[in-house]
């Protein structure tokens, strides 16, 4: 992708978090190594549900810390945790230093909703990133993203939202 304007992401701890903080870290810098600017970390759920928000923590502050200055964004999987988990899940990654937080990796089902958006744009602040991941179709589903806090979409479906045509199998074109 050199001399590209598209920027490489990737994704560490896919698809449910629960790898070591020392595998995100080494995927992470493998990731950097290939050309990634930016780290997409899959939160580790289970730690999260169990209560260990030690251990969530110091998973997310890990590689934050071994990828700096390069954006990490926290998958939280919205669809899988209660309010209060995507409340304390959203805290945890801005004590740790995370730029952002998202709702989804794709994998697990569900997606964005406009309450969970504007659920973490009131936890994380203006300062920090919130990406809509997941189930965004159209342009007005876009618009409503934006709308409820959203600062990046994540979407399978950007030539149609862009073109405003109805894809119904975005693996078309």
């Amino acid at each position: 992708m050199k001399g590209s304007k598209t920027k490489p992401i990737t994704v560490v701890g896919f698809p449910l978090g629960t790898v070591s903080s020392a595998s995100k870290v080494c995927e992470a810098k493998e990731a950097l190594l290939a050309g990634a600017q930016e780290i997409d970390m899959v939160l580790n759920i289970s730690a999260l549900k169990e209560k260990d928000y030690s251990l969530v923590l110091n998973d997310i502050r890990q590689v934050v810390e071994t990828v700096s200055p390069v954006p990490v964004k926290i998958i939280l999987e919205t669809a899988s945790l209660t309010k209060n988990e995507k409340i304390i899940g959203c805290a945890l990654a801005k004590a740790a230093g995370a730029h952002f937080v998202k709702t989804s990796t794709g994998f697990g089902g569900g997606g964005a909703t406009i309450e969970d958006i504007k659920l973490m744009r009131e936890v994380v602040g203006p300062d920090m990133g919130v990406k809509a991941s997941g189930g965004i179709k159209t342009y007005e589903d876009a618009i409503k993203m934006i709308e409820a806090g959203a600062n990046r979409l994540g979407t399978s479906s950007s030539v149609a939202i862009v073109t405003g045509s109805k894809i119904n199998n975005p693996q078309t074109y």
